[in-house]
């Protein structure tokens, strides 16, 4: 944020709403509340400077609008009001621990949770990720602080609507959609959470939702003459029947609305339900089940119901707590028609009620938090005491930990768990070779433990391999599993190796090795497995000289000979040194993360990447390393739902690999430019023609070439040959 100059309307807009949020708060403000609040706001217009967010909006003035909606929106009383003041002045004086003095620690405790969110969001994680709600709420201490946030989002998304800063309007827009609406939702804060999301249409999908817009408007009309045809005979009959109620239609939110588009796959004139009634009964607590029920009893006597869309929300209540009864009748013109009955208390708590539950799906550790989340509207109600929302503040994750990786993605692990676990998250061959990592910058060992909010990274070495030790270190099933894999591995190859070298000073010493006496001899060593012996060899507990020794005894006495002599010693031949690296020929060398070779990967057919482009790699399900271009078309969706499986890739050597290439050529069509085109191709060094396909109408044609070819820059210089031919207007990759 920086610093600027306020505008004299600017001043003007603060008075207006100040004296507008006085008027709201005046009753519940503390003597003395008044005047601190006039002094500190004062003394930033003295100053005649406010910070500025990344759309250049005051703060000061962002932070009265976002009191105003919390107050009249969600019900927040003095702390939390006052906190949001506060928080928008934010400055030295107060920064150091001025806050608690001059506003009390139920607001200071407050800005302290905006304050640790604010450093959260510093880190610039993947907001969209679940592990992002789970940590922001872990962070924020107090339930207030994310009310707060749902309310100056929504008063951000309000102010932004001229801005000609696009990229940043639609990346608060985003957020909105993915993150703030459902938590508004969560909490009940239906009202708000419809705003966030049609505003967040509005702006991400502007034509799609103008054309709603519009569409709505036009029927507007048609639509309230419906609705008073239907709503005037039961109104009728509900008061004859002495009940006390009003009756509203109202109309779908566009975002709704546009959502049942993309489901039902069809246009505006496909949407049938565009709105509901809702009929609300002036009804006594102890009769409102009564009531609800006789209403839905006469509607249902006179317009035809869907028995399958019906919902019963009054027996059995919503997880958070919404009460309602829905049905969806025949009304006239033979339209279906959805009726929603509740109670005024019902609708009270529909609107903007708090919900007593919040749960994420797949998510552990949520010992508490309902309770927590549960009395919120209780804490709320009784004048924001601190006391009670004391009893809130718990570990909400204590069987957790969320931690970063240096790009800011967000990854969730089990309490306890160390660098290895993080290591191996990232990748089996990150763990395998890991000796070590960074927690915040600093130099930690593998059993280093996580605490959240951490950012990890991993420090590597090709000479490390896993030991049996680590399945004591780590705390996650998956890091145990790749350990135990891993050590499988090892012991295979070093068995392999054991036998492979055995045989080879078997072969020197000119003793034939037969698999019936190794088997016996096995046995007579004290091996159960042939898996064991070959281990204790690569281990070099025992020794190969020694096994041909006791080997040639034991086939001597199966044979009944007497050995003629002395078996000849290890000095006397020499063998090939079984450390000796196999080196892969034509192959081009590929460094994926930081600095690791050798990691299994796939080229990925979306974009089939060949030497020389830029490229990713994505972690797949299954651990393996798919390679992509960095312009493939699907790499906007990997980077921006799975960013925490991106990995760094380059190419690092040249072998002599070739890679399949497809190009698209579009031209007249020429006499001659066929064999024009082939014969470029032709006479390329290193390029083999695969297929070609050519379709030609009106004078025009369209090619699909397939060439194989083994890095960029001869493909690139085959597109320039290939566009100097007569009649060709474009090459393009395909």
């Amino acid at each position: 944020m920086e610093t600027m100059a306020l505008k004299e309307n600017e001043k003007i807009a603060i008075q207006e709403e100040l004296s507008s949020l006085l008027a709201l708060t005046r009753t519940w403000l503390l003597p003395g509340d008044e005047d601190k609040i006039k002094s500190l706001l004062n003394e930033s217009l003295d100053q005649g400077t406010s910070q500025r967010n990344v759309f250049g909006l005051s703060t000061l003035l962002l932070g009265l609008q976002t009191a105003k909606i919390a107050v009249e929106e969600i019900g927040l009383r003095r702390d939390g009001t006052l906190a949001i003041i506060v928080n928008s002045c934010y400055n030295e004086k107060l920064a150091n621990g001025e806050i608690a003095n001059i506003f009390g620690e139920g607001v200071s405790h407050i800005i302290h949770g905006l304050q640790r969110v604010k450093y959260l969001y510093m880190k610039s994680p993947a907001v969209e990720s679940e592990n992002f709600r789970n940590l922001l709420i872990s962070f924020a201490e107090d339930m207030r602080v994310i009310l707060i946030m749902i309310a100056d989002r929504v008063n951000i998304m309000r102010q932004i609507r001229d801005t000609e800063m696009e990229e940043e309007k639609q990346k608060v827009s985003e957020e909105a959609s993915y993150l703030y609406a459902p938590l508004a939702h969560k909490l009940g804060l239906y009202k708000l959470k419809s705003e966030l999301e049609d505003l967040s249409l509005k702006y991400l999908e502007h034509d799609a939702y103008y054309l709603i817009k519009e569409k709505l408007n036009a029927t507007k009309r048609a639509r309230d003459s419906y609705i008073e045809r239907f709503i005037g005979p039961i109104d009728k009959k509900l008061r004859e029947a002495g009940l006390v109620f009003h009756m509203k239609g109202r109309t779908k939110s566009i975002h709704s609305i546009w959502q049942k588009m993309k489901k039902q796959k069809c246009g505006f004139e496909g949407i049938y339900d565009l709105f509901a009634i809702r009929i609300i009964l002036d009804s006594p607590v102890d009769k409102e089940k009564m009531q609800c029920w006789q209403t839905f009893s006469i509607i249902t006597d006179m317009y035809q119901p869907n028995p399958k869309r019906m919902r019963d929300w009054l027996s059995v209540p919503k997880s958070n707590g919404y009460e309602s009864l829905h049905i969806t009748v025949l009304g006239p013109e033979n339209k279906w028609v959805e009726v929603q009955i509740r109670t005024e208390r019902m609708d009270e708590v529909a609107e903007r009620g708090l919900a007593a539950h919040w749960r994420y799906k797949g998510v552990k550790g949520e010992s508490g938090m309902d309770e927590w989340l549960g009395n919120i509207r209780a804490a709320l109600e009784s004048n924001d005491d601190l006391q009670m929302m004391d009893q809130f503040r718990m570990d909400l994750y204590e069987d957790e930990v969320f931690v970063f990786t240096p790009k800011g993605d967000l990854l969730k692990f089990p309490k306890g768990a160390t660098i290895l676990d993080f290591a191996y998250h990232i990748h089996s061959n990150v763990g395998n070779h890991c000796v070590g990592g960074r927690i915040n910058g600093k130099m930690v060992p593998v059993r280093e433990q996580l605490r959240s909010g951490d950012t990890i990274e991993i420090l590597t070495s090709n000479a490390q391999k896993p030991k049996q030790d680590w399945l004591s270190i780590v705390k996650s099933s998956r890091a145990k599993s790749k350990i135990r894999l891993a050590l499988k591995e090892t012991q295979v190859k070093d068995g392999l190796y054991a036998k492979e070298m055995l045989e080879r000073r078997f072969k020197n010493k000119k003793v034939e090795m037969e698999e019936s006496t190794m088997s016996h001899l096995i046995k007579k060593l004290g091996f159960k497995e042939m898996s064991d012996f070959y281990k204790s060899l690569a281990d070099e507990k025992l020794d190969p000289n020694e096994v041909i020794e006791k080997y040639v005894e034991v086939r001597n006495y199966e044979l009944g000979n007497i050995p003629q002599g002395p078996v000849r010693s290890a000095e006397e031949f020499n063998y090939e040194n079984p450390d000796e690296e196999y080196t892969r020929h034509n192959d081009d060398v590929l460094v994926i993360d930081r600095n690791l070779k050798g990691i299994d990967y796939q080229l990925a057919r979306c974009c089939n990447p060949i030497y020389g482009d830029k490229i990713f790699g994505f972690v797949t399900v299954n651990g393996g390393i798919k390679v992509h271009r960095t312009d493939c078309p699907n790499a906007p969706e990997l980077r921006r739902r799975f960013g925490y499986r991106v990995v760094k890739a380059k190419w690092s050597g040249k072998g002599s690999s070739q890679y399949a290439i497809t190009l698209r050529v579009v031209g007249n069509d020429d006499i001659g430019i066929v064999n024009n085109i082939t014969s470029i191709i032709s006479k390329e060094e290193k390029i083999v023609m695969r297929s070609i396909n050519i379709d030609s109408h009106d004078g025009l044609f369209g090619g699909i070439l397939v060439v194989q070819l083994d890095d960029t820059s001869r493909l690139e210089n085959l597109i320039k040959k290939l566009r100097t031919v007569k009649g060709v207007k474009q090459v393009e990759r395909v």
